[in-house]
């Protein structure tokens, strides 16, 4: 017959532990490096539309060249150009560029989600991509927004 012998010992509680001023990372420090680093497609601008990071494949996607070459240039206005739904495929009217989900999640302070028509620089075709944007905060005010992209395949 097996034998078998239970023996009790003092239970594993994990101490609390607070992070010291050194090793803390802000919010927005955290989410560029995370974004930075990731490999789906996404990217975090602040509130004046600046790219504060993108990730390779985000930047890849849009068309925007290196990651580091994205950085710190405003998402609209000159790196991405956004076209609408139309066969001519013109330019986006103003009313409607406030409408993408990256700029709709800061202004509204709310999760954000539509649809984008982009023309990259690098080609000739257009690309249908799938937003999905959230504000992020900072001492109560939103100061960012971080999107995931998704390419439509049709």
């Amino acid at each position: 017959m097996a034998h078998v012998e239970l023996s009790l010992s003092g239970a594993f509680v994990p101490q609390a532990r607070t992070p010291a001023e050194a090793e803390f990372v802000g919010g927005i420090d955290r989410w560029t490096s995370t974004v930075t680093a990731a490999a789906e497609p996404c990217l975090v601008i602040d509130v004046t539309s600046r790219i504060l990071a993108i990730s390779p494949s985000g930047s890849e996607l849009l068309g925007l060249g290196t990651p580091a070459e994205a950085v710190g240039q405003p998402l609209l206005g000159g790196v991405l150009r956004l076209i609408d739904f139309t066969a001519g495929a013109g330019e986006l009217s103003e009313p409607e560029v406030e409408k993408i989900p990256p700029l709709l999640a800061i202004r509204s302070e709310r999760l954000a989600r539509g649809l984008l028509r982009v023309k990259p620089s690098t080609d000739s075709a257009h690309l249908t991509v799938d937003a999905i944007a959230t504000p992020l905060w900072h001492g109560g005010h939103v100061v960012a927004s971080l999107t995931f992209l998704s390419a439509v395949r049709y």
